[in-house]
């Protein structure tokens, strides 16, 4: 738009003149000061008027203001994209041409999705109601729509031959819509979505749903409610420990190994309490005084 230029006694009562002359907004135009203007000084002083330029804003709409907003996101981004805004009448459809889609699609569409939920958000500002906005490349949307569709019919059999809940992977809003839409009109499976954003996943739900029996959550949840499993033997927690049969005293596995309370109080070594123990004395505590170690050792298999 050309700059268009007004005059007054004043730089607001320049402005206001042409905004009237323009029948536009105070936001919807850009305003330049040429001239403060003067006032009168003395009695032959010259007063100067106040002059501005107008020039009315371009008025883009929301698929535009997207599309702007994507054209400044891609270089700070380092990917190479143009935007092209396709569609905006029920929905706003802008089509990315890359030479890599990789780059701009992402890892199951992680990057896409983010650059939609983005330009989402430019497009539906000062919106009352929301429009749907989708951002595509190379067919990408399509593609997966039909892998979804697939994978929800594929689950939803499962779920009805095995009589229970199949719960997909977390998705985002536009995902889910996509699988609650694919199995909407059948009648054997209703599906619903649970857990909290970005996890959220959708549940498929058979109406001949199986109730869960013990025996099944035991499975589930293996033996956390049993016992617990040491090496091939698994002991019940309800169920009493095998006890141990304890040694004879005098007996080489007690000797040194206990300790034996007498009556008047005290222990003393060699006799057996039932305490077992591991003995660090001294392998010659039984010799004779007198006698001298032999140099020769033998050992008896």
């Amino acid at each position: 738009m050309e700059k268009q230029i007004f005059t007054a006694k004043t730089v607001d009562e320049a402005i206001e003149e042409g905004l009237a002359a323009l029948g536009a907004a105070r936001e919807d135009v850009e305003v330049e000061i040429l001239d403060e203007g003067k006032k009168k000084h003395g009695l032959f002083g010259k007063e100067v008027p106040a002059q501005v330029a107008l020039t009315v804003k371009e008025k883009l709409t929301d698929g535009q203001r997207a599309v702007r907003f994507l054209e400044g996101l891609f270089p700070l981004l380092g990917t190479e994209a143009a935007p092209a805004l396709t569609e905006e009448d029920e929905r706003i459809v802008i089509e990315l041409s890359a030479e890599s889609g990789k780059g701009v699609i992402g890892r199951r569409g992680e990057v896409i999705d983010a650059i939609q939920t983005l330009a989402g958000a430019v497009a539906n500002t000062g919106r009352r109601d929301y429009k749907r906005v989708v951002v595509d490349c190379k067919n990408y949307r399509e593609e997966r729509e039909e892998t979804l569709r697939r994978v929800a019919e594929k689950l939803a059999q499962k779920a009805v031959r095995l009589g229970k809940r199949v719960r997909l992977e977390p998705m985002n809003p536009y995902e889910r819509r996509i699988i609650h839409s694919a199995l909407a009109d059948r009648e054997d499976v209703t599906t619903r979505s649970e857990g909290k954003e970005p996890s959220r996943f959708v549940v498929i739900i058979p109406k001949n749903l199986k109730p869960v029996r013990k025996d099944d959550r035991d499975k589930r949840y293996g033996d956390r409610n049993r016992g617990k499993r040491y090496g091939d033997k698994k002991f019940d927690r309800n169920k009493p420990y095998p006890k141990r049969e304890l040694p004879k005293e005098g007996t080489p596995q007690s000797s040194g190994t206990s300790l034996h309370r007498e009556s008047t109080g005290g222990y003393k070594k060699g006799g057996f309490s039932g305490f077992f123990g591991t003995y660090l004395g001294n392998s010659r505590e039984n010799e004779q005084p007198n006698e001298t170690p032999s140099t020769d050792e033998t050992t008896e298999e």
